[in-house]
């Protein structure tokens, strides 16, 4: 908007608009009538008796008879499509001709202005409009649970929970009476530093886990120590005897190794306003279902579903699957999928009505954590995300088996073989899905030297002889190490060396080229990754023989478990990507 033309902004009248002239297919400003009306110059008349230069009347044009300064100026006959242009007076030049814009790309140059007006807000409108959408924005502290915050050139975790707690007109017939609003839909959100592709791991509400102490800040300020719990339900991390997100943040670093940059937390209310706000999200069915626990009624095939239908979607377990959790939270991922393809859609992001609903509905149905309490953050946070290709954003779940404890099946347990692959992954920032990237020449040329390394002829165990450093592993660490490695592993000629003269973050094995094949043994004995292979030189022992330096570092994780990260999700890991649409089964 030209401020020139306009004025200032809070002077703006909300019934200025601005309209689209068919005639012209250009965008005008319709003034409210109260406004001042902007003059619009008439065709200029000949002067009585003027003559061009052959001393005739004006060319193609006729003298305006006289009329009262009163009568409105008729504009001249505008020229029908398809007839030649006229020729210009003689001396005159004739006006350049205007190169318009296609009406589509008007269309979206209007749209992303509005877009430009409700999320920056460099006028004083959209200056009120964003105070408002702050004050709508909940948020409750971390309590220090977090990395402090999403950071823009990093890998990005944030902390999906859905509770089970009723809150809001409608929500009486939904979820347990008397819940506190435990951690009931929860899913750790990935997003990869190149922002090439994002994994959503659901953790099951009924997966049993160690809830620590955690640190929460009361309503008065102070902060209150909440005592953990040993092997109880996921889900209790939340709520249960007055922990917070921020706990449930912390149980979630504790299981994964993972620590989340921020949390987001919505009731049932979310998915209803949600919906809503774009119109509906388009779900499928392999077969009719009639729950009437979750009051969901539809038939086979594919529904648009809003609303009160959609929560009723999204709560149904007991009509899919096996009638469990882990059947509810595929049909929530086939749910969400469907929501962010409806969201990643030209229908929701060039429609200003839509955005702004969902402005409004995400805004009132969210609880944040105090490191993302403004519409600011929020929008940054969007930015990023908005870099995602659905097709790679892959939802799994964490891997459990059914509690060996349990004679009544009632909770789950970590799959112990799967999932520290999976959570592995995540940590090291490796797609779930094959992303195209563009990689620089010397990162590859680096890739392939560091597998070279593992490539070749290897010792035999007996034959490695090596020297133990704990560089930053944990206290122990190069005992345990060499007690394994002799009585395990057949690497008897090993010793431990004690403290490394500095910490490293990661383990290295520095050896001579002469020992490249005793290098080679004990990567493969400990799964050391080629990166770890560092061509150097020996060390003398005191038997005065050439030895190989072993340093553990930081990510050292015990002796026999493997640093080499994965780079393909296990065949029995559940997953699927956000591009497919996928029918509840």
């Amino acid at each position: 908007m030209d401020a020139q033309g306009r004025g200032r902004a809070e002077n703006i009248d909300p019934a200025d608009q601005w309209v689209l002239n068919p005639d012209t297919g250009e965008y005008e400003l319709r003034l409210a009538p109260s406004a001042a009306q902007p003059s619009v110059p008439g065709p200029r008349a000949a002067a009585p008796g003027r003559t061009g230069s052959s001393g005739r009347g004006t060319r193609g044009r006729t003298t305006a008879p006289d009329r009262d300064a009163t009568e409105p100026e008729v504009p001249p006959q505008r020229r029908r499509r398809g007839a030649p242009a006229q020729e210009p007076p003689p001396g005159r030049r004739g006006r350049r001709p205007v190169k318009k814009k296609s009406r589509t790309k008007k269309v979206l140059l209007w749209t992303g202005g509005i877009m430009a007006f409700v999320l920056v807000g460099t006028a004083g409108a959209a200056y009120l409009y964003l105070e408002h959408l702050n004050g709508n924005i909940k948020s409750v502290s971390d309590d220090g649970a977090s990395t402090g915050g999403f950071n823009k050139d990093k890998a990005i975790n944030i902390l999906l929970i859905g509770t089970d707690k009723r809150t809001g007109a409608g929500n009486e017939g939904y979820g347990d009476a008397g819940s506190v609003g435990h951690a009931d839909t929860t899913i750790l959100l990935h997003v990869s530093k190149d922002r090439t592709n994002a994994t959503a791991l659901s953790i099951p509400r009924d997966l049993i886990v160690d809830v620590p102490d955690c640190p929460t800040e009361q309503e008065d300020g102070s902060t209150k120590v909440i005592k953990g719990t040993e092997g109880a339900r996921f889900n209790t991390s939340l709520g249960q005897d007055g922990r917070t997100p921020s706990c449930t943040m912390r149980t979630v670093t504790e299981l994964t190794g993972i620590t989340p940059d921020n949390f987001m937390v919505a009731d049932f209310n979310a998915v209803k306003t949600l919906t809503t706000a774009v119109g509906g999200v388009e779900v499928c069915l392999a077969k009719d279902i009639d729950d009437a626990d979750s009051h969901l009624k539809l038939s086979k095939g594919t529904h648009e579903i809003e609303g009160e239908q959609a929560l009723a979607f999204v709560r149904t377990r007991h009509s899919v699957g096996f009638g469990g959790d882990l059947s509810r939270i595929q049909i929530q991922q086939q749910f969400l999928s469907a929501l962010m393809r409806k969201l990643k859609s030209n229908d929701t992001l060039t429609s200003p009505t839509k955005m702004i609903k969902l402005a409004e509905a995400g805004t009132k149905a969210l609880t944040v954590d105090s490191q993302l309490d403004s519409i600011d953050k929020l929008k940054d946070l969007g930015m990023e995300l908005g870099k995602l290709n659905t097709k790679n954003l892959t939802f799994t779940t964490v891997p459990v088996v059914d509690n060996p404890a349990e004679k009544v099946k009632a909770t789950v347990v970590l799959n112990a073989s799967t999932a520290p692959t999976v959570f592995q992954m995540i940590k090291d920032d490796v797609s779930f899905t094959a992303v195209k990237k563009k990689a620089q020449a010397s990162k590859n040329a680096a890739a392939a030297a560091a597998a070279a390394r593992l490539k070749g002829t290897q010792s035999a165990a007996s034959e490695v002889r090596v020297r133990i450093l704990n560089g930053g592993a944990a206290p122990g660490s190069a005992q345990s190490t060499l007690s394994w490695l002799q009585n395990d592993a057949g690497v008897t000629k090993s010793e431990n060396a004690g403290n490394a003269p500095a910490q490293l973050g990661s383990t290295t094995l520095e050896y001579a080229p002469d020992q490249a094949a005793q290098a080679r043994k004990l990567a493969a004995v400990m799964g050391l990754p080629g990166t770890a292979l560092k061509p150097g030189r020996s060390v003398t022992n005191a038997q005065g023989l050439p030895t190989m330096t072993l340093t553990l570092g930081k990510d050292f994780k015990g002796p026999g478990v493997s640093l080499t990260a994965p780079t393909a999700v296990p065949d029995t890991v559940q997953k699927s990507t956000a591009d497919k649409v996928e029918c509840a089964k």
